[in-house]
């Protein structure tokens, strides 16, 4: 054994070693924006809109027309490459004994005519359809089109397969005719192109086959013809409903149509703006986020002012738009023309907010909440600092109204409303009931509305990532009422049949710990609990958010360290739109200690406790402090190191050699309580020898004093007998 003050010296050397030369910089997940991390910011900024959403405003759906599958392909701005490979594919399906393979061999054939001799074997639909098609690649779009009419002649039960087909094909070939047109003949060619682009629509809604989705292509198709004649208003139209119907093309060439009308002078764009459809379309791409440079917001804003139309449907659009350039008059000024929409009734809110009036604020905020579907949905985003945020304007209104809750102490409002974003603002919503809520009123709050955890679809138990709102929340519930002693309380709220297992064994322990009768089996019962939180703290005792991180199984930081909310500092503080009220909250509802993983203190502590009753030369006293110092050594080595001098000064040094104490993991030996007893009745008999060999002379003393005392009781009781019997 090494001599006392060798072993001092070791202990500082050894701690240094064990301490990390630089702090561990680890990528994390793709974390979400949190309001309450940024409670200016987030009253402050307008999100921007969603370009498939506003879309919405400028088309309409064509009832019995289907959605978009992979079926649609790109037509115009993208790459053609797969439709012949996607024709083939469908034809292989449609056409069975030989006849795909016959169809394959015609369409060789460069010659239309040819191919209507040689196919006589063939259904009409499919000999004349392949005849037009091969005309159609030769360029011959007169004569294409002519095979694609005597399609449509044909009987309906005799077209099933290939009417769409034709009545497309013969609408894109009198297109090219129009345009290759060199004289005024047939000057009805683009009328007679969209009416069979119109049929194509209407034979599919009439449930001709249709695999291409060549319904919702007609669309497209039909929107160019009205470009080329500048109706700019009915191809935007077109190509909205295209997209409305789930068409990638018709998002995209709504696009390319915005950026041409950008493009335009001022001169030849100011008149076009009188179109509802085409300042819209301008409107919405600015809300978006679609940057121009051709067209700043500046500059939209100034040409429709100048057109001095008084009625303006999307007067909130530009408003928005006016907003979100920091040009507040002219947002206002739009603002005053605006009908009762949740957008416009979201900006009145903000607008409030920057007068300092926030009452009405509030009441804008709840106007702005009806204002919006449930179900509509901007997208994903990126916010500040690169976090995440799928925008639904409704959720994220009513979590901005939270803000303002809070600001006034009506807490338990603030949480519902965060509550009912579910996924988007989950972190947020934990915030307060983990930090701001008491645990009454969070409790008060899942017993009347999360009465039950939801059972999974499949009845296997959730994994981790997937456990919806309600779940998460009754396990926060449980877990905040361990960390309050209330374990009675606390077990219903566990989901799982291995926690609520754990959490009735650690309440046992610490029951135990109390009520024991000797000092061993108090002891034993500390170190079961310490053993229990350091395996499943975690789980019964950490923090949804920080310092412990559960959302994230514990293996990233805290996250709401903004100016406003600093735990790591030390005691949050007021600032901000954080008042002095919540923050009494915060601070009364924080971990102690404030560090990750903050119950492995409180295991520590409980082995140290346990060590308190055993002998101190015990193999138990060693071993329990042991586990202290381990649990302890790399998160916070001066704690741990005061365990292990108290080993040094109070075992090891009083006798040698002392007990393993071994530091890794499973490396100090597990507690022996039952030869800490044994120890314990040998140190009491030791102890009894000792004091009767120091004090000898004086127990013999005594025993003489008790002696003589005897035999003088025992004679004098003698006489008294004798002298009753006289």
């Amino acid at each position: 054994m090494f001599h006392p003050e060798w072993q001092r010296r070791l202990l500082s050397v050894g701690f240094g070693l064990l301490l990390p030369l630089s702090p561990a910089v680890a990528c994390g997940p793709d974390f979400p924006y949190l309001l309450l991390n940024d409670r200016q910011n987030a009253l402050a900024q307008l999100p921007e809109g969603s370009f498939t959403q506003e879309i919405r405003n400028l088309g309409t759906a064509i009832p019995g027309l289907g959605g978009a599958s992979e079926a649609t392909l790109p037509q115009y701005w993208g790459s053609n490459d797969r439709l012949p490979m996607q024709r083939d594919e469908v034809e292989k399906a449609q056409l069975q004994d030989g006849l795909f393979e016959r169809v394959q061999q015609l369409r060789a054939f460069t010659a239309a005519t040819e191919v209507e001799s040689q196919g006589v074997e063939l259904p009409a639909e499919l000999r004349l359809y392949t005849a037009g098609a091969v005309a159609f690649a030769q360029g011959d779009h007169r004569q294409a089109a002519e095979y694609f009419q005597r399609v449509l002649a044909l009987p309906a039960e005799q077209r099933k397969l290939r009417s769409t087909w034709a009545a497309y094909s013969l609408g894109r070939s009198l297109a090219f005719m129009s345009g290759e047109a060199t004289d005024a003949s047939e000057p009805d060619l683009p009328q007679r192109a969209a009416a069979a682009f119109e049929q194509t629509r209407q034979l599919a809604i009439e449930g001709f086959d249709d695999p291409l989705e060549l319904a919702i292509a007609s669309l497209g198709e039909e929107a160019r013809l009205h470009l080329q004649a500048d109706a700019w208003s009915q191809a935007i139209v077109l190509y909205a409903s295209q997209a409305i119907h789930g068409s990638e093309t018709g998002t995209s060439s709504l696009r390319e149509v915005g950026a041409d009308l950008a493009a335009l002078d001022d001169q030849h764009l100011l008149p076009l703006l009188h179109q509802q459809a085409v300042r819209q379309l301008l409107s919405a791409m600015l809300l978006a986020g679609i940057q121009s440079s051709s067209l700043p917001a500046e500059r939209l804003l100034r040409l429709i002012q100048q057109t001095g139309i008084q009625q303006l449907d999307d007067a909130d659009r530009l408003a928005a738009i006016a907003y979100r350039e920091g040009d507040y008059t002219t947002a206002q000024r739009f603002l005053d023309r605006a009908a009762g929409s949740g957008l416009a009734w979201w900006l009145r809110a903000k607008m409030a907010l920057r007068a300092g009036d926030s009452q009405a604020a509030s009441q804008a905020y709840a106007e702005a909440a009806k204002g919006f579907p449930e179900d509509e949905n901007w997208g994903w985003r990126r916010n500040g600092d690169w976090l995440n945020e799928t925008l639904k304007p409704r959720c994220r209104i009513e979590g901005e109204s939270a803000i303002l809750a809070l600001e006034r102490g009506d807490y338990l409002q603030a949480f519902e409303q965060l509550y009912r974003g579910g996924d988007l603002y989950w972190e947020d919503a934990a915030a307060v009931a983990e930090r701001v809520l008491t645990t009454d009123e969070l409790k008060g709050y899942v017993d009347s509305h999360v009465t039950s955890a939801p059972a999974p679809a499949d009845g296997e138990p959730w994994s981790y990532w997937d456990r919806p709102p309600a779940l998460r929340l009754r396990e926060l519930l449980a877990r905040r009422l361990m960390r309050d002693g209330r374990y009675d309380e606390a077990r219903g709220y566990f989901a799982q049949a291995e926690q609520r297992q754990a959490a009735g064994a650690y309440q046992q322990a610490r029951q135990r710990a109390q009520s024991a009768w000797t000092d061993i089996g108090r002891a034993e019962a500390y170190f079961q609990a310490a053993s229990i939180l350091r395996r499943q703290g975690m789980e019964l005792l950490g923090y949804e958010l920080g310092p412990d991180n559960y959302v994230y199984a514990g293996n990233y930081p805290e996250r709401y360290n903004s100016a406003e909310v600093v735990p790591d500092a030390g005691p949050v503080a007021t600032a901000g739109l954080l008042s002095a009220a919540e923050v009494q909250r915060w601070n009364a509802s924080a971990a102690e200690p404030y560090r990750r993983f903050h119950y492995r203190w409180i295991a520590a502590d409980l082995a140290s406790s346990a060590a308190d009753l055993p002998p101190e030369r015990s193999q138990a006293f060693a071993s329990t402090l042991c586990a202290a110092t381990d649990w302890l050594i790399n998160v916070d080595p001066q704690r741990a190191q005061s365990y292990y001098r108290r080993y040094v000064e109070h075992g090891a040094l009083r006798l040698p050699p002392a007990p393993a104490f071994v530091f890794g993991v499973g490396a100090c030996e597990t507690p022996d309580f039952q030869a800490a007893r044994k120890r314990q009745w040998i140190e009491r008999g030791q102890a009894i020898s000792q004091a009767a060999r120091e004090h000898r002379i004086a127990l013999a003393a005594l025993t003489l004093m008790i002696a003589g005392a005897a035999v003088y009781w025992r004679r004098r009781a003698k006489k008294a007998a004798g002298n009753t019997s006289s």
